[in-house]
């Protein structure tokens, strides 16, 4: 590469061809860098651009290939702008983060209303050794399906609506969380660990969806992200895990209400992206564990089950978090 990089500094016409492939690499440099500047205004283009920002980092290879087939001295340089800013945006995702440590388990999974095998997926969670799991997307008749499966690994449980949490630990303070839908597909509960007590949120918030007329359609979602932020800010206990599917990723401002006061146990403890949907080809993290007040020590995704997403769990440390 250093004698081909060489040989196109001294060809004069290096530095004319590959002008295009150029501009789109400062294009997409700049896509990155300011994302949070493009407004939300038209079709939410800038919440749709941010589920899926991690992505653009495959324009780096393709603008790469490109520069080299020009042989465009200019091009291949411009390649590295886009390429450094991925890198101080994702790069410390890369890196595996995980602690040996901490003293509760937790998961969740959206077991998709249409799974066709619900008490293997049941199991498949149970399985994964977590203290709490929540459930969301609950139809009436599957719950007793999920119930029974689940009986002998969880003492505790509580379904409000189409979420549900279960627990080898006390629940109390069970209660539906209004996220603004008109039905609950929110709730909190405390949970009693035998290091101390925290509070717990479940939640499932509204879908999205691209369409060619109207964009991103986001503001149901967007409407119930602020209710919820709203009642986490408003919890009396210092130590708080979300978990659910927020229908949306870390990036997206529009979750603000609810990402400006909680920490994301996969960006911080995790190993990768820890994408969770969907299940066939994961490409965004919607699927969230969030803390407040508690440690995480490790994140990860569990294997796919008959859900059109991935259950996801973390490791937390409660007895030493403030």
């Amino acid at each position: 590469m250093n004698r081909l990089l060489t040989g196109w500094l001294g060809d004069r016409r290096s530095w004319r061809r590959g002008l295009v492939v150029a501009g789109l690499a400062v294009l997409v440099a700049l896509i990155m860098l300011l994302h949070a500047q493009i407004p939300n205004r038209v079709g939410n283009l800038g919440s749709l651009i941010e589920t899926f920002l991690p992505w653009l980092g495959v324009a780096v290879p393709v603008l790469l290939v490109l520069a080299v087939v020009r042989k465009s001295a200019t091009a291949l340089i411009a390649v590295l702008l886009p390429l450094v800013v991925w890198l101080n945006l994702f790069g410390g995702l890369l890196t595996d983060k995980a602690a040996g440590g901490g003293d509760l388990t937790v998961a969740t999974h959206n077991v998709n209303a249409d799974n066709p095998d619900p008490s293997g997926t049941a199991r498949d969670v149970a399985a994964s050794g977590a203290d709490v799991v929540a459930l969301e997307e609950l139809t009436e008749a599957a719950v007793p399906t999920y119930e029974k499966a689940l009986a002998s690994t969880y003492k505790y449980h509580s379904v409000q609506g189409t979420v549900g949490l279960w627990s080898k630990y006390p629940l109390t303070g069970v209660k539906p969380v209004d996220i603004k839908l008109g039905w609950t597909r929110a709730m909190r509960a405390t949970v009693t660990t035998p290091v101390g007590q925290v509070a717990v949120y479940v939640a499932h918030l509204p879908s999205v969806r691209v369409k060619l007329e109207a964009g991103f359609t986001a503001h149901q979602r967007d409407k119930s992200a602020d209710a919820l932020g709203e009642a986490i800010a408003d919890e009396k206990l210092t130590r708080v895990v979300l978990l659910g599917d927020l229908n949306g990723t870390m990036n997206d401002r529009s979750l603000n209400a609810v990402t400006s006061q909680m920490r994301s146990t996969q960006g911080a403890a995790g190993s990768g992206f820890g994408f969770s949907w969907p299940a066939s080809f994961p490409m965004a993290r919607i699927d969230q564990i969030m803390v407040k007040g508690i440690e995480p020590e490790s994140s990860w995704t569990l294997p796919e089950t008959g859900s059109d997403h991935l259950p996801v769990a973390a490791r937390v440390n409660v007895a030493t978090s403030d």
